[in-house]
């Protein structure tokens, strides 16, 4: 899965983008945070599942 699109989904399941530190995009939602890096390719598999799973997807 393509970074931006893993932005996308999350943004879509109610994570709001708090700010972008580099290119690091910090999403909150219900006092939880995640740190999205987004570098306009496919995200590593492992990455991926711990975002999905902290952000409640998975």
């Amino acid at each position: 899965m393509k970074d931006k699109e893993l932005l996308s989904l999350l943004q879509k399941n109610g994570w709001l983008l708090d700010r972008i530190n580099g290119s690091h995009y910090i999403l909150i939602k219900d006092k939880q945070t995640i740190s999205l890096p987004i570098h306009g390719k496919d995200m590593k598999k492992g990455l991926e599942t711990a975002i999905l799973k902290k952000a409640g997807l998975k």
